[in-house]
């Protein structure tokens, strides 16, 4: 059994309380948030989890801190162009009175869920989207897919413009791990930095995966 992860919409309680970074410095100063409700964040996290099969719905998220974001591009721009990825620290505990550190990486655009990830102790774990014996595709599958549709970008004329291949953007959409250059050609038609796209395919400056 698989659990979807694209597709899901975040509410706007959720979004604000994901985007609720008091510790980010815009331009050089720093300009503290107003105050926003962090209780949204642990059921959603507990639902997250709870989709997987195999969760021990005995631990629960119970205590969550405001995030550490990554966000491409000016902070200014169209919040449904712009990708974030925040990562929330906290706590999940046992009925039993255990506990144990939590850090669950959401990356979303728009009101879109991308990403979801938690770090729970030393294990890393996450919904899966492909079935069980299937590799699971590239984040940046979905995040490619919904840029064009949002830009009215079909996958002839991506391919024409970024010089390659339709079979090629066809396996990005469907999750196939980009190259650096293959990034790097595809931003210049999504109107994107280089660095912005690079972040979202997860790839460092050497392109290492």
């Amino acid at each position: 059994m698989a659990v979807e992860t694209a597709n899901r919409a975040l509410t706007a309680d959720l979004i604000a309380a994901l985007r609720y970074w008091p510790g980010v410095i815009w331009g050089g100063q720093k300009n503290p948030p107003d105050p926003v409700d962090m209780t949204v964040l642990p059921p959603f996290f507990n639902q997250m989890l709870q989709d997987l099969p195999w969760w021990n719905r005995d631990w629960k998220v119970d205590r969550v801190q405001p995030g550490h974001p990554v966000e491409t591009g000016d902070h200014r721009c169209d919040p449904v162009m712009r990708f974030t990825e925040v990562s929330i620290p906290g706590t999940v505990a046992s009925d039993n009175g255990e506990s144990l550190p939590l850090v669950a990486k959401v990356g979303f655009t728009g009101d879109q869920l991308v990403r979801f990830q938690a770090k729970i102790g030393d294990v890393v774990i996450g919904p899966a989207v492909a079935p069980a014996g299937r590799s699971e595709p590239h984040p940046f599958g979905r995040m490619l897919t919904g840029l064009m549709d949002q830009r009215g970008i079909p996958v002839r004329d991506m391919a024409r413009a970024a010089g390659l291949s339709m079979s090629t953007i066809h396996m990005l959409r469907r999750g196939h791990n980009p190259n650096l250059l293959q990034a790097r050609l595809i931003a210049g038609i999504l109107d994107m930095s280089e660095a912005d796209v690079s972040v979202i395919a997860g790839l460092d400056d050497d392109g290492a995966q």
